[in-house]
């Protein structure tokens, strides 16, 4: 797999992102993630968005994240928050997730970024057991979704 930086809105992102929405909408019962998201919230060096290959030059994941700041939301100041984190079924298992989060964090790092965050659903088991086996613990409630019962948060200092 080779895992390459590109735009939110590049052609590879939108298919994988749909799929992903259906996903989203198939485990809620909904429209999937309404959070409302612009392509240059994941410019450098306030953010990054990354695609996986593989060896046909098929995507089959992507992952990005987006600086936030203290906000109504309950955000805080440094954070880098991760969004739209997915492998196509056909790709699990095999540590793509992990090389991603693992870049991401890296690279917000780098940026100066003092705390990664994260919001997905209780319908999500292996992206729960994902970010905790990746030193992930539950927060405060944050974003969009931090009224939903369903919701569930969490952060790892990158310091």
């Amino acid at each position: 797999m080779i895992i390459h930086p590109r735009p939110f809105d590049h052609p590879d992102a939108v298919k994988l992102n749909d799929q992903v929405q259906l996903e989203y909408a198939e485990r809620y019962g909904d429209e999937g993630d309404v959070t409302p998201l612009d392509p240059s919230m994941f410019d450098p060096p306030n953010g990054l968005y990354l695609l996986a290959y593989d060896a046909q030059g098929r995507p089959v994941a992507t992952g990005g994240w987006r600086s936030q700041e203290r906000n109504a939301e309950g955000y805080s100041d440094g954070d880098a928050e991760i969004k739209r984190m997915f492998v196509i079924p056909e790709g699990r298992g095999n540590g793509l997730a992990r090389r991603i989060l693992a870049a991401l964090e890296a690279d917000a790092r780098a940026a100066g970024r003092t705390r990664m965050v994260l919001e997905t659903g209780d319908k999500q088991p292996e992206a729960i057991a994902l970010y905790e086996s990746s030193g992930y613990t539950l927060c405060e409630k944050f974003g969009h979704y931090r009224a939903y019962e369903s919701s569930r948060c969490f952060a790892k200092p990158l310091r």
